[in-house]
């Protein structure tokens, strides 16, 4: 690493960003995953968007990319859409 003052910072910066993105991108993991596991189609459609407004967030941080998160609400859009 330099011993800039500016390349420091950027260190710095680029370390908080990365660990915010990390408790982010974990979380959105944890509710897709509790999501999945649910049972009852009533709770499954009643969390389903804020599961999917999480996912659109990590897309538009560019934690992940726009098709994946296309791909992984479409995924889990399939389950209500069979059931009705």
């Amino acid at each position: 690493m330099a011993n800039h003052k500016a390349t420091k910072k950027d260190v710095r910066q680029s370390t908080k960003r990365r660990e915010r993105n990390k408790y982010y991108g974990k979380t959105t993991r944890n509710a897709i995953r509790d999501l999945k596991a649910s049972k009852d189609d009533a709770a499954y459609t009643e969390s389903l968007p804020s599961v999917v407004s999480m996912i659109d967030k990590l897309a538009k941080r560019g934690v992940i990319h726009k098709n994946k998160a296309s791909n992984l609400k479409s995924k889990l859009a399939r389950k209500t859409s069979a059931t009705a």
